[in-house]
């Protein structure tokens, strides 16, 4: 490696895990270090006395669980709000490595994080537009428009939309604390535990559990592709590795969608291309634009 050449530092914020690393570019990752999540008062210098051992950063993106302030002109951005995470909430996280490193931070969800890996470098790379979800202990989404991570008044909560109930699923209340019955309620891996007491992969194939989940899931790319008309949907997420689940998902999305959609032919809903590296790889790409907004 150059010594021309800046180091950035990459955080992927996770609820169980930091993925922390250092990359001279999103697809050359010069070291990678997991850590446990526990308090921010002992996660946050963990973290922090690795990036100092691993050389002069320029800057460092972070791509944080939720709920999040993503706007740079609200006052507590770079924050974690009201996370049921216990200790985290209102956490000034970008803050926090900012103060620590004097440098400059980019900060978005992790999900957009990963959203921006898979658009430029994986599955989207070919595509102007792409929504990225994560399936498992929660559900969330980001979403791609020519090369821009798409904010609104926040970020997008794709997981709180509530689908068209399934007729044989009509009387589970829903696990999602704050809405019972949205798509985290009903789809989310501890809902399908708390309704069948299993994963998802755990249960027969021909166990009616796979229709119901590919039913809520089907509603929420047909509402991406209805609402965003992006190109392409990455589904990931622990519940995403039950196989057959993706078909069962395309196929009822094409059974909503009844041919109606202008661009239906070339949507495409697939599985991540840089597996577990899309967090760490967007949040390199945060930093990169956080160094060139210096």
């Amino acid at each position: 490696m150059s010594n021309n050449w800046p180091l950035y530092g990459a955080i992927e914020a996770g609820g169980t895990k930091f993925v922390l690393g250092t990359g001279t570019s999103p697809i050359n990752l010069t070291a990678r270090h997991t850590i446990p999540t526990r308090t921010p008062g002992e996660t946050l210098p963990e973290a922090a006395a690795w990036f100092h051992n691993q050389g002069r950063l320029s800057a460092i993106g972070i791509a944080t669980f939720g709920p999040a302030v993503v706007d740079p002109k609200d006052g507590r951005w770079g924050r974690i709000t009201n996370t049921p995470k216990p200790g985290w909430a209102d956490c000034d996280l970008a803050g926090f490595f900012g103060r620590e490193f004097g440098v400059p931070i980019g900060f978005d969800t992790d999900v957009n994080g990963a959203a921006l890996a898979e658009s430029r470098f994986g599955a989207g790379e070919d595509a102007n537009s792409l929504a990225y979800v994560t399936v498992g202990t929660g559900i969330g989404g980001g979403l791609v428009l020519d090369g821009k991570a798409v904010h609104g008044a926040a970020h997008p909560e794709m997981g709180h939309i509530f689908p068209r109930r399934h007729e044989s699923d009509a009387a589970f209340e829903g696990v999602c604390p704050t809405h019972g019955d949205c798509l985290e309620g009903l789809a989310s891996g501890p809902a399908i535990m708390r309704r069948w007491g299993k994963s998802l992969s755990e249960l027969p194939e021909d166990h009616a559990a796979h229709a119901v989940i590919a039913h809520y899931l089907a509603h929420l790319c047909h509402t991406i592709f209805a609402m965003s008309s992006a190109e392409v949907i990455v589904l990931g997420g622990g519940v995403m590795n039950t196989p057959g689940l993706l078909d069962r998902i395309r196929a009822t999305e094409r059974e909503l969608d009844r041919g109606y959609l202008p661009a239906a032919a070339i949507h495409r809903i697939v599985k991540p291309s840089l597996g577990d590296d899309a967090g760490i790889i967007g949040a390199l790409c945060l930093a990169m634009e956080a160094d060139k907004g210096r």
